[in-house]
């Protein structure tokens, strides 16, 4: 018997989540069955190292909506993400963290809005971060004003990975070149019918965060570059402030000369020297960035590789049945 069309999809891209997955199955499902329609979660093991895909083979046994694609290395949050909404089936597909830092219960106003008001997209917002570090909070705020300048005023403040889209928006994501979009800013640039849904985001609810300080700053830096060249042209006018700044310094010296006073003074030698070399490492920097990125397109090189997909059926874990119990 063929399995209903799933009304609604959850993607939980995850790594190294065994500690909360109890937690998490306990509160998404209770909050999918109370839906009383079709529905899938679809579970990215990204490479995890510890027994998180060990525990989700095994807590598909008593939950057969639970569908488990395994990648074959640990590819990073976006590419997990991207992995999951393109692999979903259903006619709308969510997406959330494990932690439980998005809670659960939220989908159910996301899926009413999408359908009552005719919505392609849905954000989740965060109306309070006072949990967060006052440095997060700074940084958080200067990446979304950076987002609107990149892609326009339709980038919601404040709002992350946890959305709701249409399957119009899923099979739009499907058609763009980009190999590992940053679908904080792809999703808004598609420009579809979109809400909001204020939430409070909780604490991690076990384990510890995956998301350092060095992930939030290379998000930041794949979003800049894979959205604009701003950094290239912030190259050049670095440049011709160099020149300027090189022909004051040529002029002065010329006047020096013509009144006699060429006194040999290392000082400015030195800052000049220094300030030529810095404006010439950051541009080539720059530029080099943007090779990079070239350079990988050119690869044609996939994101991520999927290792199995429990919806095409894979072979079970030996261990399943005794964490089944373990898990109940």
């Amino acid at each position: 018997m063929t399995a209903p069309q799933p009304a609604l999809s959850v993607v939980v891209p995850m790594f190294d989540e065994q500690a909360v997955l109890p937690l998490l199955v306990r509160r998404l499902r209770g909050v999918l069955d109370g839906l009383g329609e079709a529905y899938e979660v679809v579970a990215v093991d990204d490479g995890s190292t510890d027994g998180t895909g060990a525990a989700l083979a095994a807590l598909r046994a008593g939950w057969p909506e639970l569908r488990v694609l395994r990648l074959r290395r640990n590819s990073g949050h976006q590419a997990a993400l991207h992995a999951g909404l393109l692999r979903a089936r259903g006619d709308y597909v969510a997406s959330m963290d494990a932690d439980l830092q998005d809670p659960p219960e939220v989908l159910v106003e996301m899926f009413r809005r999408a359908r009552v008001d005719g919505l392609d997209v849905v954000y989740g917002v965060r109306a309070d971060r006072s949990r967060d570090t006052r440095f997060k909070r700074w940084t958080a705020a200067g990446y979304y004003r950076l987002a609107r300048r990149l892609v326009g005023e339709q980038v919601p403040g404040q709002a992350g990975d946890f959305r709701l889209l249409s399957r119009a928006v899923v099979e739009a994501l499907r058609e763009l070149p980009e190999r590992n979009p940053v679908l904080r800013l792809v999703v808004p640039w598609l420009g579809f019918p979109s809400g909001e849904v204020a939430y409070e985001r909780q604490a991690r609810a076990a384990g510890r965060t995956k998301y350092p300080l060095s992930r939030m700053a290379g998000l930041a830096a794949e979003s800049i570059t894979s959205f604009s060249a701003a950094p290239l042209r912030v190259a050049t006018w670095l440049g011709l402030a160099g020149v300027a700044v090189c022909g004051v310094l040529v002029v002065a010296a010329v006047l020096a000369w013509f009144a006699g006073a060429t006194v040999s003074g290392w000082p400015s030698l030195y800052v000049a020297i220094l300030f030529l070399g810095a404006v010439q490492l950051l541009c080539l920097g720059l530029l080099g960035e943007y090779v990079a990125r070239i350079y990988t397109l050119v690869q044609g090189r996939p994101a991520y590789a999927v290792a199995s997909d429990s919806a095409a059926g894979e072979p079970a874990h030996a261990d399943v049945a005794e964490l089944a119990d373990s898990l109940r």
